[in-house]
């Protein structure tokens, strides 16, 4: 049974009529539509319209677009639309995660450094208005998730780092935010990530921590975020051994299944230990972690059988729609599951009060709410946590402050994904640096990774390169990525021509934007930076500090030696 006046519903009478006679009035292919979140791509009208006729999707998830484009989509959309819909976004960072033009406030583990909870209340105060403005309102955030584990390549600087107190204060304070402009929150990822350094896009990860451990990690943050009042919680293909055979002492090891697929992780435990009374979709279905643990034929139906409310993209849509209708008529999955499924979705809809606004045709608001796309106060929230949560981890050569009087000639190294189309985020920003640094008074030289140097790597020794440069400076932007294996800096293969060499002969800096784990490959760099975010406001923070103009504040929220020897040195 559903409680729709409890936690996190909170319905009256008259929303609850609501979900019962939508309920009684839906046809089967409606409630089989309820229960998908397909991806958008197309955003042309009639296309749309015919997309909607056929699928009747409860929600949809849009990449980031132009904020004018993705509102006059979203409001399209739910113009075709019976039931009003769920619009998705990624607003981890901001509201880039829904308007190419949107600002981008900082990663979860920018904030975190701030030791600032307001970061994390700004954070989704930041994202959420900027969403409510092109009629986004359901978050796929915050992450819960503790970064335990630095080989991770996708927690990383996501999370709000390793301390489940620091998590639980903040996730909640991002959570305030955003629901705060009626945006609803997926809190990600049940049971938890951050355990394996693998990456669940690839295959099915494990949350290898013993009941015990659990209970006392993410345990206590999914409680605290399942009282605060949370809407709908996001499952990962997540495998949590130990719960799964405590729960179900006769499962082999073999059988054990990813969150996703688990009947003991979803109804025992989330559903029961914890309490969680709201929706539950799963993370994106297209992942080797969901369709590598059974034929994908039988996963959607079976995710559905197993406690999840709604399945997130497709790979076939047509393919994925006729797994369901055929469990139905076998048996797999049954009515009384599916009606429960899309009763918790609807009402979640009527939680969120878009019932309403879909009768007074306010569901996605008018052009003019656009001027709070990337506005000046969003602009300066960001600069302040930027400013807040710059971290230098070491400097144990006193090197800073540094200043073009001391140090005139910089050789710049700009660390990137050069595979694979580059880095996602702060490709502007990084590329900055050179220019930033110049405006300084500094002579710059770029290291060219088109052209590299055959005398400076073959014969060029520490005289030479002394005589061209006084200072060099490493800016990395390896960015969390999904389907990445490692995140890790990856020198020029040939003599590793850009790495550090000469470190006891040129003063060297070693600045990260993205990825806070580095002294892993370059522990012997004596002044290293990091600072979480690759974006503008981040750039400009870090070059006011290392110029000496601005103290350091940033605490580090993850243990940024990693357990390396020598590291801290």
């Amino acid at each position: 049974m559903i409680d729709l006046k409890a936690n996190p519903f909170y319905l009256d009478d008259e929303k609850i009529a609501w979900v019962q006679d939508t309920l009684a009035s839906m046809t089967e292919e409606e409630k089989i539509g309820q229960m998908f979140c397909p991806i958008g791509g197309n955003v042309e009208e009639s296309y749309l319209k015919g997309f909607m006729e056929e699928f009747k999707p409860g929600a949809m998830l849009y990449r980031p677009m132009p904020s004018a484009q993705i509102q006059k989509t979203h409001r399209f959309l739910q113009e075709q639309s019976r039931i009003p819909m769920l619009f998705a976004a990624n607003l981890e960072s901001g509201g880039n995660g829904i308007c190419s033009d949107g600002t981008y406030y900082a990663r979860p583990m920018e904030a975190a450094a701030s030791d600032n909870p307001v970061s994390a209340y700004r954070l989704g105060a930041v994202a959420g208005k900027e969403a409510q403005a092109v009629g986004c309102n359901w978050a796929f955030a915050p992450i819960c998730d503790l970064d335990l584990n630095h080989r991770n390549p996708i927690t990383n600087v996501r999370t709000y780092g390793s301390c489940k107190e620091r998590v639980i204060r903040f996730v909640k304070e991002q959570m305030r935010g955003l629901s705060e402009y009626g945006v609803a929150c997926a809190v990600k990822h049940f049971p938890g990530d951050g355990v394996d350094e693998r990456d669940q896009h690839l295959l099915s990860s494990v949350n290898s921590l013993s009941v015990e451990e659990w209970d006392k990690s993410y345990g206590e943050i999914w409680k605290e975020v399942v009282d605060a009042g949370a809407l709908s919680v996001m499952v990962g293909h997540i495998l949590q051994p130990a719960y799964s055979k405590f729960l179900n002492p006769d499962l082999r090891d073999e059988d054990i299944l990813p969150a996703t697929l688990s009947k003991e992780l979803l109804q025992g435990l989330l559903r029961g230990k914890l309490g969680f009374n709201g929706m539950i979709v799963t993370d994106a279905t297209p992942m080797l972690g969901f369709n590598a643990a059974m034929p994908r034929r039988k996963a959607i139906a079976a995710a559905i059988a197993a406690g999840c409310d709604m399945i997130l993209f497709n790979k076939d849509i047509r393919e994925d729609y006729q797994a369901v209708r055929d469990a139905l008529a076998d048996g797999t999955l049954t009515r009384e599951r599916m009606n429960e499924a899309v009763t918790r979705i609807l009402a979640m809809k009527a939680a969120m009060g878009l019932p309403d606004a879909q009768k007074s045709k306010k569901l996605v608001p008018s052009e003019e709410a656009l001027s709070c796309v990337a506005c000046e106060e969003h602009k300066k929230w960001a600069a302040q946590c930027a400013d807040e949560s710059v971290t230098l981890v070491k400097d144990t050569q006193k090197l800073l402050p540094i200043s073009p009087k001391k140090y005139k000639r910089i050789r710049l190294y700009l660390l990137e994904d050069r595979v694979g189309g580059g880095f996602k985020d702060g490709e502007g920003a990084l590329g900055s640096v050179k220019t930033r640094l110049e405006k300084e008074g500094f002579e710059v030289s770029l290291f060219d990774y088109s052209k590299l140097d055959f005398y400076e790597m073959f014969e060029g020794g520490v005289a030479d390169i002394k005589s061209k440069f006084d200072l060099a400076i490493y800016v990395a932007c390896i960015d969390t990525a999904s389907n990445q294996s490692v995140r890790r800096i990856d020198w020029v293969h040939l003599m590793a021509a850009d790495a550090p060499w000469f470190v006891h002969d040129v003063p060297t800096i070693f600045i990260s934007v993205a990825n806070p784990y580095h002294l892993m490959d370059a522990p012997m760099i004596k002044t290293f930076i990091n600072a979480y975010t690759p974006s503008d406001e981040v750039i400009e923070k870090v070059i006011d500090k290392i110029m000496g103009r601005s103290e350091f504040k940033g605490i580090s929220p993850v243990d940024p030696f990693c357990g390396v020897w020598g590291a801290q040195f």
